[in-house]
């Protein structure tokens, strides 16, 4: 039985990229194949724009730097620095919404080529030596932490969730309190870090502003381009006391 491509989608700042943040892909790879289901194709790291109000942030082009540098030894996760050049923050479903034509896109000229390559085998049904492309499915990954705030119909119901969850957290709970959560649940798949792992890049950050050491906490070659570019202790108060765009968009909607 063939297994269906999976596409794994993160968003964040990634300000900047640890270890932690590519050990997610790792986690979430592995748990969707033990499944036996899925077959996960591709892992994308999308960073946020500038836009996106977080104190301590530095310009967008280092998150993409950073991660891609971070990446380098990674054979399938990519950073895409699509999001990062809006003018605007953009919602993670919009996020998605973006990727998934870039997929579907790809999927048709997959398609239209193999149909061009094996014109005898399409039209007489022999698929033996012509298999057909499969649209691959996009799901974002994210800690369970996520389930608490962000959530939206669409991204549970036509994309799904890998959430990470953190030793003392139980995302479950939450899902089951949740009629919206509950209800697509099937779409949602919970992903336990047993070893315990708490590398935050805030952490990092202040770390770097009191010059300490972060060797492996953060890849080598991270800390060499910080070393040259960003993260000082005025970049940390950057940005303090300003809402994240995110719950500015809240907040309008609320009132």
């Amino acid at each position: 039985r063939s297994r269906i491509p999976v596409i794994l989608l993160a968003c964040g700042s990634f300000n900047p990229t640890t270890n932690m943040h590519m050990r997610l892909f790792e986690l979430a790879r592995d748990h969707l194949h033990q499944t036996g289901q899925y077959q996960v194709i591709e892992g994308i790291m999308s960073p946020v724009s500038d836009n996106y109000g977080k104190k301590g942030l530095v310009s967008a082009r280092h998150w993409v730097a950073m991660a891609k540098l971070a990446l380098e030894t990674s054979d399938w996760i990519r950073v895409d620095a699509w999001e990062s050049e809006q003018d605007t923050w953009t919602e993670t479903v919009k996020v998605l919404r973006h990727h998934y034509n870039e997929a579907l896109r790809a999927f048709q000229s997959k398609k239209a080529f193999t149909r061009n390559k094996h014109p005898t085998e399409s039209s007489t049904g022999n698929s033996f030596s012509c298999q057909q492309p499969v649209l691959p499915e996009l799901k974002l990954l994210c800690g369970a932490d996520f389930l608490l705030i962000f959530y939206i119909k669409e991204i549970v119901e036509k994309f799904g969730l890998v959430c990470i969850s953190r030793a003392g957290s139980d995302p479950s709970q939450f899902i089951q309190q949740s009629d919206l959560l509950s209800k697509f649940q099937h779409n949602i798949f919970l992903v336990r870090e047993w070893i315990q792992n708490e590398i935050s890049a805030t952490w990092i950050r202040s770390a770097l502003s009191r010059g300490l050491s972060v060797k492996y906490l953060v890849p080598d070659s991270v800390i060499a381009y910080i070393a040259q570019h960003v993260y000082t202790a005025e970049s940390e108060h950057r940005k303090k006391g300003h809402l994240l765009h995110p719950l500015r968009l809240q907040n309008t909607t609320i009132n």
